[in-house]
């Protein structure tokens, strides 16, 4: 019985220590590709290609995710607070909510399934197809051509996505504040600049941005070191969500000690 128990704790501790290793290995792999991105020189129409199918059409996604995000945030400070400083307050919060945290946090993970999924197939499927391998052998850089523009466009449209998803937010949790609480809009809107700073929206604007750059870099990567065919697109599309969710919620905590 007890060496069954050894030898099964030996399992789970050569596992972990490869899944760890594995990770570092990963982010060791990743910081240096960002690296190969930084110094790229990708095309300029490449980019805005990128920035148009990265961002305005993930516009619908984001604005209905962001409704939501609304009202859920506005139930979760009547909650926790309502009692306690009245909902002549709510605006003040739930700005404060939206701004600093939830929002980009959400829409960074909501962004992670359809962006980063997208590009891990996508730059994939140019790697088992052998797309890649062409670029290489006309002496072209695949990182400029592939991986730089779509990671330049995830740092930038993140935080585009980000304030429109927020006004969205806003203005949803008013609706619903003035539909089922009772809350005169002119109440709410005007309880918002009690604690409005503008370390609020660079925080939130700061951690969209590394969202944005996290998403498509694990997106590129994953897909870039694809292998076995269609199953190895399949498992990089996997990896590239896990992955980028993981690092969203990490840089989420790490931005805002930063900042607090």
């Amino acid at each position: 019985m007890e060496e069954a128990i050894a030898s099964k704790l030996d399992i789970f501790a050569e596992s972990l220590g490869a899944a760890t290793r594995e990770s570092f290995e990963s982010l060791g792999a990743m910081g240096i590709m960002l690296w190969r991105v930084i110094t790229a020189k990708p095309k300029s129409e490449v980019i805005f290609e990128q920035m148009m199918t990265m961002g305005v059409s993930s516009m619908p996604i984001v604005l209905l995710a962001s409704m939501f995000t609304g009202f859920i945030a506005t139930w979760m400070v009547k909650y926790l607070a309502g009692d306690f400083v009245g909902l002549e307050y709510l605006g003040m919060l739930v700005l404060k909510v939206v701004l600093v945290d939830l929002g980009p946090t959400l829409i960074g993970l909501i962004l992670a399934g359809r962006i980063g999924a997208r590009l891990a197939a996508e730059v994939g499927t140019m790697r088992v197809t052998e797309q890649i391998d062409a670029m290489s052998c006309l002496s072209l850089d695949p990182i400029s051509y592939v991986v730089a523009p779509r990671v330049i466009a995830g740092f930038v449209m993140q935080p585009v996505l980000f304030v429109f998803g927020s006004l969205a937010a806003i203005v949803s949790s008013q609706l619903l504040a003035t539909f089922a609480l009772n809350l005169p809009a002119a109440t709410f809107y005007n309880s918002t600049h009690l604690m409005f700073q503008m370390s609020g929206i660079y925080m939130g604007l700061l951690k969209s941005f590394a969202f944005g750059g996290i998403i498509a870099l694990c997106g590129c990567y994953f897909g870039f070191n694809t292998t076995g065919g269609a199953v190895g697109v399949g498992d990089s599309t996997r990896k590239a969500v896990v992955a980028s969710s993981i690092l969203i919620l990490i840089a989420n905590l790490i931005v805002s000690q930063m900042m607090m």
